[in-house]
Order: structure tokens, then sequence, then C-alpha cells
């Protein structure tokens, strides 16, 4: 009995003491090391240029994108806006150039005015003088060859290149017909030459002053009238009568056709 009491008090004893053997044994090699606390641990921060590469803003990438949208949509353009040309309206006839263009070629104005028919007449009046400015020069040259065959008494192929209308005066000798029909081409030929001139402005003058009454107001009441009339009396009197209309200058009507 005493053996069987001492040998539940021994396995009591043994049970009591190897959890508290167990407590004190080491588990591992890092439960020697010291423990810091979590409020020691250094934590950095990333400062302001890291938050911004790291955390990409939503506001401004959504601004670049409407930014792309609307360039692509609506390209902005510096150059003014031009107002819409009308169609129907009448250009506007330029004196200034109706003079340039017969300064340039004769005629050339009289086509800008629309008055075509003149066209004729300016080549008709310019082309003849020109054309007598050669005419006499070709003769002034022939009668100076053949007094200059006349005064040396040429002979041969001289004689031969002397102009048929000419070579009896030059066998004849007689020297002062000669100088008078050459003079008289020679005349003849720079009054051409003041023709050609005369002419020539005379197109550039009616180019001019017809661009500029194109548009003149032309209608019956001018302020200037002719009328036939009789004065009456014991002897009947038929005449004409001049009448001036004076008065304030009036509005012309636009012609919009």
């Amino acid at each position: 009995m005493r053996q069987a009491f001492f040998l539940l008090l021994l396995l009591a004893g043994i049970v009591f003491i190897l959890p508290a053997s167990g407590q004190s044994l080491p588990t591992g090699p890092t439960d020697s090391l010291p423990k810091k606390p979590a409020d020691s641990i250094p934590v950095s921060k990333p400062d302001a240029a890291t938050a911004d590469t790291l955390l990409p803003k939503k506001n401004s990438l959504h601004q670049d994108t409407v930014l792309v949208k609307n360039d692509s949509l609506l390209p902005i353009s510096k150059k003014p806006i031009e107002p819409a040309k009308d169609s129907t309206a009448k250009k506007k006839h330029i004196p200034r150039r109706a003079t340039i263009y017969s300064a340039i070629l004769p005629g050339l104005g009289q086509v800008y005015n629309h008055k075509y028919w003149k066209v004729p007449i300016v080549y008709a009046a310019i082309g003849i003088p020109a054309y007598t400015f050669f005419y006499n020069k070709s003769w002034y040259q022939k009668c100076q060859y053949a007094l200059a065959v006349t005064v040396n008494n040429s002979q041969g192929d001289s004689l031969a290149r002397v102009d048929e209308q000419l070579i009896n005066f030059v066998k004849a000798g007689d020297v002062n017909d000669i100088i008078t029909y050459r003079d008289s081409f020679r005349k003849n030929q720079d009054y051409s030459v003041l023709y050609f001139l005369l002419f020539y402005g005379l197109n550039i003058v009616d180019a001019t002053v017809d661009a500029h009454l194109r548009d003149f107001n032309v209608n019956s009441d001018l302020s200037f009238k002719v009328k036939p009339m009789i004065i009456a009396g014991p002897n009947m009197v038929a005449g004409f009568s001049v009448v001036f209309d004076i008065h304030k200058g009036r509005p012309r009507p636009l012609n919009l056709n």
C-alpha cells in the first residue's frame, strides 16, 4: 500500500517537472536575438517627386486627352475669316487698267471696255502710218544708192542694182531730181512716225475716256436742251430755243441690272 502511494506521488512529480523544464529550453537560433519594438523600425516615406512619378494624376491625364480630342476635331486657324463674295455683284470697271492695256497693246483697252467694233479702227489708224514708214524708208534707201552710183559714175553690177524707176535718172546723170525724190521720201518717212505716235496716243486716250464714261448716267433729264419754237407776233418766226436747267444735284438711281 505504501509502495503504490509512493509510486503515484513520484509520477505526479515527474508530470509537474517536465512542463517546467520544456519552457526553459531554446526553440531555435532566432529566439536568442533581441527583438526590436515595432515603433523603432524606420519607415521610408516617398518625397514629392517620387510621389508624382509613382502616383499619376487622373485630372491631368483627363485634361490632356480632352485637349488632344479638341485639337484633332477643331483645328485652330490663324488666318482671318474672309467674308463670302457675292457672285451676283457687278465687277468694278477700272479706267486705269484700260489705259495700261492700251499702252501695252493697241486695241486691248477697247476690248476691256467691251467696245470690240473699235479694234479694227485702231489697227487701221496705226497700221497705215507703220506701212507708209517702211515704204518711204525703202524708197529713201533706193534713191540714196542711185545718187551714190550717179555721183561715182559707177558701172557694171553697181548700175544693175539700181531700181528700174531710177535707172533713167542715173544714166542721164540727173543728180538734182534724185536728191529731190530722196528728200521727199525722207520727209514722208518722218511724217509717218509722227502719225503713228499720234494715233497710238489717241488709242490710249479713247480707251481711258471710254472707261471713265462707262458708268456715267445718261438719261433724258439733261441740263442742256434744244427745242424747236415759234415766236408769235405780226410775223411768225420759227427757230430753236436753248434751255439750261440749273438745279441742285439730284441722287442718281442705282442700276441693279
